[in-house]
């Protein structure tokens, strides 16, 4: 399964999968319908499958088009979004799974960032596609959850394979790291990924994936029992550090 990286709108990324011995792609959160309808006729492939992670409009937007230019195509959501993504055919619960491009695949229920997100999790090839949850350096902001969820959801994304590739939907890594510096700044494998995304966005390359092996030794919102972090925020108890932290980053 090969996985297409799409860059969109201001700092979006759409994921489209890929079987050539198939023929076949399914799409992860189409924001916009044009970029993947292009990839899609390079492919000359039919798309399946259309999974969203939660209802906000950068992530549905495309829904309506794809589902006219190809109608067979299953949308899947979680199940508390019903009414809230367009097309929504498959209602998604925790620990549901689906194949996916002949791929087994598991949902994973992860609220916080909204109250039904949902992430896929593709045991075999370990990629994971966890729309605004989990983010390269940092995690969504909490617009219907409480920090409570969104601690438990991210305990269950960091406890995944550290191989695991994380496909966050948006380009947010050096805006991340940089609030991360001020709360760890004697992380010294935080300093170097600073320096090397430093780079790579002065050049335009994209930095999604990233690791769950990364996000643990340098995301401060996977690391909330570190005693740095315990001393940052003035707070010893998990979700404490953690909703502290949340509201640092939302003042930032």
């Amino acid at each position: 399964m090969e996985v297409c990286r799409l860059p969109v709108r201001r700092d979006n990324y759409i994921f489209v999968l890929y079987d050539a011995c198939l023929g076949q792609a399914a799409v992860v959160d189409p924001a916009d319908a044009p970029p993947v309808r292009a990839q899609l006729s390079q492919w000359q492939a039919e798309l399946t499958d259309i999974l969203i992670t939660h209802h906000h409009g950068d992530h549905v937007g495309g829904i309506d088009e794809l589902k006219q230019a190809f109608p067979r195509a299953r949308v899947y959501g979680g199940a508390g979004d019903r009414g809230r993504i367009p097309h929504q055919e498959v209602f998604l619960e925790d620990g549901d799974r689906l194949t996916v491009l002949g791929e087994a695949a598991e949902v994973l229920f992860v609220p916080g960032h909204t109250a039904a997100h949902v992430a896929y999790w593709f045991a075999h090839t370990h990629d994971l596609f966890c729309g605004d949850t989990l983010f390269a350096g940092g995690c969504g902001r909490l617009f219907e959850g409480t920090p409570a969820q969104m601690l438990h959801s991210l305990g269950r994304l960091r406890a995944l394979p550290p191989d695991t590739r994380v496909w966050c939907a948006h380009e947010y890594t050096l805006s991340n790291l940089t609030f991360a510096l001020t709360v760890e700044p004697e992380n010294e494998r935080l300093r170097e990924r600073y320096a090397q995304v430093q780079e790579y966005r002065a050049q335009g390359i994209p930095t999604i994936p990233t690791t769950i092996a990364e996000e643990r030794a340098t995301n401060p919102f996977c690391r909330w029992e570190q005693p740095s972090l315990r001393e940052a925020t003035g707070y010893q108890e998990p979700v404490e550090v953690f909703a502290k932290l949340r509201g640092m980053k939302d003042l930032f």
